[in-house]
């Protein structure tokens, strides 16, 4: 071999190395690419499977609400019959009955806990909060400060945060002289 043979050797070798050097280059940034993008793929299909988890989670948990709007007003029914039983009555079967009533509604209320459905019963000088409250009336009271509720006419209900029937109240007028509305959190506590 000659010389010229030798440098055109030489020569090829760097270029069968650059070239080898440039497309390993090359499917280094093709592999890198196509790795973040698996990464999008797969970040994209665990939040499809978390948001489709969610809404089946919201879907069960929710189901009932048509059912539960529908028993609130059997639990409105039964509490109007409570409150006019007559407890101190001389027949024992008319004692019985409102002894019944009392077990009953019990049993409604605890089934209703039981499925994530809480009443919404605000106590006379708690805060009118408009988000679980309804206002029905507004009247001046000394014994409520302004913006308390006064009355609760029909107790509220909730499923699992979400309210299904405002709890209708009478609230303190802004004219009204009493000690200072409670907060939720402070009445509870107390």
């Amino acid at each position: 071999m000659t010389d010229i043979d030798t440098a055109s050797e030489g020569s090829e070798d760097e270029t069968v190395a650059a070239l080898d050097e440039a497309s390993l280059e090359a499917l280094r940034a093709e592999a890198s690419s196509l790795k973040e993008q698996a990464l999008r793929y797969a970040a994209e299909a665990e939040n499809t499977r978390r948001r489709a988890e969610r809404e089946v989670n919201d879907a069960r948990a929710y189901a009932i609400s048509k059912f539960a709007k529908d028993l609130l007003g059997v639990a409105d029914n039964l509490a109007r019959a409570l409150d006019h039983a007559p407890r101190d009555a001389e027949d024992p079967l008319t004692r019985s009955l409102a002894v019944g009533l009392e077990m009953t509604q019990k049993d409604l209320l605890t089934a209703f806990e039981r499925n994530g459905l809480k009443r919404i019963d605000p106590q006379a000088g708690e805060k009118f909060d408009p988000h679980q409250h309804q206002a029905v009336m507004e009247q001046t009271s000394g014994d409520v400060s302004a913006g308390g509720v006064i009355q609760v006419l029909q107790t509220g209900y909730e499923l699992f945060g979400r309210i299904l029937r405002p709890a209708m109240v009478i609230v303190a007028a802004r004219d009204s002289t009493g000690r200072p509305a409670e907060t939720a959190a402070s009445a509870s506590e107390a």
